[in-house]
């Protein structure tokens, strides 16, 4: 957000409210979207709150929109949701990632987490979650649950759509 100063007035300038994307080189759309991951990671950097589910999921869109491969992560939370630690945990293929629940329970366990929002890719572009993601969903969660480690969401990301397990009512 940017201000003019004339001489008797503040006015609010938008330089990006006439911007279309058929305007701009691939190099600028690059740019651009560089630039809104660096706006999203300020507001998930280690500290700040996750206060809303549609930040996170701009987030996750952003960061998991051109992988060409499966990758499951983890966003790790204190008891009043602070980021303590994004992280991508497990590296699959083109249609699956192999998720160990020790591996999760354990990272939990390193930073101190007491929430957990799990995400990963569809580079299938179709967000709908798998039986195996429901399951491993199930398991993660039992799991956690051991260690009094809350489960909050499981987002699958595809491109231009995301599915919350949380909205749906499956966590």
């Amino acid at each position: 957000m940017s201000y003019r100063i004339s001489t008797d007035v503040c006015e609010r300038e938008d330089r990006f409210a006439d911007l279309k994307p058929s305007l701009l080189s691939a190099e600028e759309k690059q740019s651009l979207v560089t630039l809104a991951l660096d706006i999203l990671k300020q507001r998930h950097r280690a500290g700040r709150v996750l206060s809303s589910p549609n930040d996170t999921r701009a987030y996750l869109q952003l960061k998991l929109a051109d992988r060409k491969a499966e990758m499951f992560g983890c966003l790790f939370l204190t008891n009043r949701h602070r980021i303590i630690e994004v992280a991508e945990l497990f590296q699959g293929t083109i249609d699956g990632a192999s998720v160990h629940p020790r591996v999760v329970v354990q990272k939990a366990l390193e930073v101190n987490a007491a929430a957990v929002v799990f995400f990963h890719n569809h580079p299938s572009q179709v967000a709908e979650p798998s039986h195996a993601d429901e399951a491993i969903t199930r398991r993660l969660k039992d799991a956690l649950a051991l260690v009094d480690v809350r489960v909050l969401d499981h987002f699958v990301v595809a491109a231009g759509e995301t599915f919350s397990f949380a909205e749906s009512g499956r966590i």
